[in-house]
């Protein structure tokens, strides 16, 4: 394998991640950081804060662990102004992803238990939310990984902390490249390969930020395939099998009234393929139901802690036909988990029938 200087892929990539859309800005200190996040800020919320509101801001940015953090994110901050009036404050644009401000930096340099430089960040709306993490053709991609398993330990943490809002990190060494959750509890093989629909792995650096880090879809893998597990109080994200099926499953819901059907072999996460897609489809203001139909009650139960355990209050088990339909019933409850056995009964007996067809 020939190789290729560090140095040399990080330019080549800075030069492609800009004509990708992500705006290069100079950042080398934590405090050229948040003055960046300030002036970022102000932008997507189109308003100006004063040096007191951008302080509450901060403060709020600074509370939690990276669990706490994520979801701080994906939450407003009612922000109370100098004149006492309330601000609603958005950090990122779950609904409309692509209408964030896209950066990308370089070689920011952050002291914690020792100094550090990370190689390539984008940022989004001020915060960083992807780290890139390069090494030269022919070194293992193993030592990218290391090198951020040190980080996490060195620096994310210090001062700021605005290195907790790391949604992604990506490796690469030109020739391989992966991605994984912002997850301290990930192993090497939590690390995965983007690949085409084709189930092609897209291992090229090059290829790879075509794909994965434009824009546009690194902001919709971050607003929307990125799961917070609420019992581990970690982040997971989907691999790209994951992914192509929740979006056929999504596209096929809003396209057309047929059935379709997705392929999952045992152990490769379907079940979260199929909160995420349950979870994406409740959020449709076209669509009254959800409803996921085991063919068993030990699956049921099982189906229900799992989904839970993603999201504590995603949805409710229907212990027996009566609640089944009184959840049918309920317009609060978007997302419901039943057998088919306990389905059946409340649309074939006519005293629950009649009750669901009104």
């Amino acid at each position: 394998m020939t190789t290729q200087p560090e140095q040399v892929l990080e330019n080549d990539l800075l030069s492609q991640l800009d004509s990708l859309g992500h705006q290069p800005i100079l950042i080398r200190t934590e405090k050229d950081l948040l003055d960046n996040l300030k002036s970022q800020l102000e932008k997507h919320n189109k308003t100006s804060f004063s040096k007191e509101e951008f302080n509450k801001i901060l403060i709020h940015l600074s509370k939690g662990n990276i669990f706490d953090k994520a979801k701080t994110l994906r939450d407003k901050f009612v922000l109370q102004r100098d004149n006492g009036e309330k601000s609603y404050i958005q950090f990122i644009n779950q609904d409309f992803w692509c209408q964030n401000e896209f950066q990308v930096t370089h070689q920011i340099t952050v002291n914690g238990k020792r100094e550090n430089r990370y190689d390539v960040t984008l940022l989004i709306n001020g915060l960083p939310m992807v780290q890139i993490e390069l090494k030269r053709r022919g070194i293992e991609l193993k030592k990218a990984f290391s090198q951020i398993q040190r980080y996490q330990k060195d620096s994310f943490a210090s001062n700021s902390a605005l290195f907790q809002y790391i949604q992604v990190f990506v490796i690469s060494n030109g020739v391989n490249t992966k991605y994984y959750a912002n997850n301290p509890k990930n192993s090497f093989k939590q690390t995965f390969f983007w690949s085409k629909e084709s189930n092609t792995n897209i291992t090229q650096l090059t290829h790879f930020a075509n794909v994965f880090l434009e824009p546009c879809h690194i902001a919709k893998m971050i607003t929307k395939y990125i799961v917070l597990h609420e019992s581990d109080r970690l982040l997971m994200i989907l691999r790209p099998y994951q992914f192509y099926a929740v979006e056929a499953i999504i596209k096929r819901v809003k396209d057309t009234s047929k059935n379709g059907y997705i392929w999952h072999t045992t152990g490769s996460g379907k079940t979260l393929t199929s909160f995420k897609a349950s979870q994406i489809l409740t959020q449709n203001p076209k669509i009254k139901k959800v409803v996921f139909v085991v063919d068993r009650q030990d699956l049921d139960d099982q189906t229900v802690k799992e989904f839970r355990a993603f999201d504590k209050d995603s949805i409710d088990g229907t212990e027996n036909t009566k609640m089944l339909v009184n959840q049918f019933l309920d317009d609060s409850r978007p997302l419901m988990i039943t057998t088919i056995q306990k389905l059946n009964t409340a649309i074939s007996k006519a005293r629950f029938k009649s009750k669901i067809e009104r």
